[in-house]
């Protein structure tokens, strides 16, 4: 369909800092485009978090909308879109602002056109930031009534055993799960995921570099590991299958929902389980991410939990069991 494009730079401050292997965070950025249907002045919305990672940045996002700006103006198909421009954040916030504005021409929720049966309430991970051990020991007191939490590690000075430690100390019942945003070495492997067992963890993300997985493929796995910067693109989800046992799906790194159902499609075809992920972002980022959960063994979608301001309306959440989003929102 016809419509208008318009971007625009949106800043979502966090409740605390956010703080990860490679650095430290105080406010979501991210990019919204919204496309205006020209018929009937309905408006979809989407949203993308440039990740430096990939090379992205918010300059260079708006300036790969802008190079297709005529294309989407003329009235695009999730399919066409990507052809015409590669996965990442920039496809990212088209394709769902897309799904968006079709659920509201359209009045069919995008969950069913996306093939969902039902859209139920999920329950998300919760993430503990890496600090010294005993303010992460304190953070998982603070959060140990939730029922699972991702524990940022990777911290690069021989802590990080110690801040496993810490944080099933701090919260004995939850489900824990480890992140290292590849931010551990051969060396230090094995007693780091001795530690992880040791201490119940029932997974470990991203590890090491992603170029250096083969090393995954000579060493001892007591605990099940998820695949996240190692599946930056489809293509390389083959190469993964006797290395991970899980996959995070991350609609910014899939383009956008159209890409990430297909990707759901082939992990599990694969034999290796889902887990649904985001970047820092609003509730608007998290909402069409939300069609995955279905099929997700874990679900992190967290980034509304760490904001002190978000989207109106925003997700609606009772503790870590986020709701679906409203019509007004998203979807």
């Amino acid at each position: 369909m016809p419509c208008k494009i318009q971007t625009k730079i949106d800043h979502f401050p966090l409740k605390e800092p956010f703080v990860i292997s490679r650095g430290t965070r105080t406010e979501a950025i991210v990019v919204t485009v919204e496309l205006t249907d020209l018929n009937n002045q309905k408006i979809g919305r989407g949203e993308c978090t440039p990740y430096a990672r990939y090379g992205e940045s918010v300059d260079s996002v708006i300036a790969q909308i802008e190079n297709i700006r005529p294309s989407v103006e003329n009235g695009i198909s999730h399919e066409a879109l990507s052809r015409i421009i590669p996965a990442g954040a920039a496809r990212n916030a088209i394709d769902n602002a897309l799904w968006d504005l079709e659920a509201k021409v359209t009045g069919i929720p995008a969950h069913i056109t996306a093939g969902a049966k039902d859209w139920a309430p999920v329950t998300t991970a919760f993430t503990i930031s890496i600090g010294t051990p005993e303010v992460m020991n304190k953070s998982a007191v603070k959060a140990a009534d939730r029922p699972l939490l991702k524990v940022k590690l990777g911290g690069g000075d021989n802590l990080d055993i110690e801040r496993i430690k810490a944080v099933r100390s701090g919260a004995p019942n939850a489900t824990l799960i480890a992140d290292a945003n590849e931010g551990w070495t051969e060396n230090n492997l094995p007693e780091h995921f001795l530690a992880c067992s040791d201490a119940g963890y029932a997974m470990i993300e991203q590890p090491l570099p992603a170029e250096l997985d083969h090393i995954l493929k000579t060493i001892d796995k007591p605990v099940p590991l998820c695949a996240d910067e190692s599946a930056h693109r489809r293509e390389a989800l083959p190469t993964l299958v006797g290395i991970y046992d899980l996959v995070n799906i991350k609609l910014d790194k899939t383009g956008g929902l159209y890409e990430a159902l297909s990707v759901a499609n082939e992990v599990q075809q694969l034999g290796m389980d889902i887990m649904v992920g985001c970047m820092l972002g609003s509730s608007l980022a998290m909402a069409p991410a939300m069609i995955l959960a279905s099929k997700a063994k874990y679900v992190d979608l967290d980034g509304p939990l760490l904001l002190s301001a978000d989207r109106t309306p925003p997700l609606h959440c009772e503790q870590s069991l986020l709701y679906p989003p409203t019509p007004e929102l998203w979807g």
